[in-house]
């Protein structure tokens, strides 16, 4: 009874044993609501479960990434290239919103006032208008204003922009065919060919990809411009009044004394930004882009399994969202670390190096 009472007394065990029953509780509420569910379903000879993954599919998937795919194969294997699809503009987003609103941020404090006013404009613009619009917007200009394939516009023969899409020339992998041995594997330089029938190419990103993108990373990297703002301001003016009489370069002075010292205060709202791109992606189903949710909705209007259809689209997505957040407080916690491990002075360390 004493270890009892030591135990209930103790601050850290009373909050896990309050997680434990709370955890308990939703496990309970869960197994009866899925119990319920799928009470309700068989009384209504309504199918349920997840064995339609293994049937085949039945339709094909206009663009892949790293796979291929025809109807042929299973359901499964389409929730697998709907889901490379969803992680190549997720991945493309992040980096492009990335870049691009670092460069924005710092133009937003900048001492001229042209880029000043530029960025301002350029923040104020992109973030007050839904990115519905802008993704509908974008769609619309690839698709209707652009040239034909059979008049696309050209870079140096190797880059073609047209209403198919922007083809650009890459590595690809020739298998050797078998039975022949004096035929070996290998990779050679695939560039897109131009002829009057349009261009051919083994790489090419479509318009529906390209829309997706841009709206993400344009609509995204005004959020993170801000973000760089404050935190760019929240570093002490002490701190660049050192580095300039030190002698340094504004360039030196914003590589190293304000944006190290700025990352502190960035990294959490960015992690928030990162997460919300990766979910605003699912928009791309309205422009016809072959992600996880547009195959969902394939899969769902075919098998008429709605419940595991969004079952696996959450599922995915949360775990997408663990990910990135788990990603990213291991980022924080490394940027804590290494202002911790230095001076809190950054241009004395310079001077030192020196």
């Amino acid at each position: 009874m004493n270890t009892l009472t030591h135990l209930w007394n103790h601050k850290r065990y009373r909050l896990y044993l309050y997680q434990a029953v709370v955890l308990i509780l939703l496990g309970a509420a869960l197994f009866w609501l899925g119990h319920n569910t799928w009470i309700n379903l068989k009384q209504r000879g309504i199918q349920s479960g997840f064995d339609f993954l293994s049937d085949t599919a039945g339709f094909d998937i206009g663009e892949t990434f790293l796979i291929t795919f025809d109807g042929s194969q299973t359901y499964w294997q389409a929730f697998l290239v709907g889901l490379l699809n969803t992680l190549k503009v997720s991945l493309c987003g992040l980096v492009l919103a990335s870049v691009l609103g670092l460069w924005v941020g710092l133009g937003r404090g900048s001492l001229h006032p042209l880029i000043k006013l530029f960025c301002s404009t350029y923040i104020e613009l992109i973030r007050n208008v839904p990115l519905m619009i802008q993704l509908l917007m974008w769609y619309v200009l690839l698709v209707e204003y652009l040239p034909p394939s059979t008049e696309p516009y050209s870079w140096f023969h190797h880059f073609y922009l047209s209403q198919e899409g922007f083809a650009y020339p890459g590595f690809i992998w020739l298998q050797s065919p078998e039975g022949n041995p004096t035929l070996s594997s290998h990779w050679i330089w695939s560039r897109p060919v131009f002829d009057p029938q349009g261009v051919h190419t083994d790489f090419n990103w479509s318009p529906e990809f390209l829309s997706i993108t841009l709206a993400l990373s344009l609509y995204t990297s005004a959020f993170i411009a801000e973000i760089v703002r404050a935190g760019i301001q929240s570093v002490a003016r002490g701190q660049i009044e050192a580095a300039q009489s030190l002698a340094l370069t504004p360039w030196q002075i914003k590589r190293w004394v304000v944006l190290p010292q700025a990352a502190r205060m960035i990294t959490p709202p960015l992690t928030n930004q990162y997460l919300n791109l990766v979910k605003n992606s699912s928009l791309a189903v309205v422009v016809g882009y072959p992600d996880l949710v547009n195959i969902a909705n394939t899969a769902l209007n075919q098998t008429g399994r709605a419940l595991e259809c969004i079952a696996i689209l959450m599922l995915v997505y949360l775990t997408l969202s663990l990910v990135i957040a788990w990603g990213m407080n291991r980022t924080n916690d490394k940027v804590r670390h290494y202002l911790k491990k230095g001076d809190d002075f950054a241009p004395l360390k310079l001077t030192q190096r020196a």
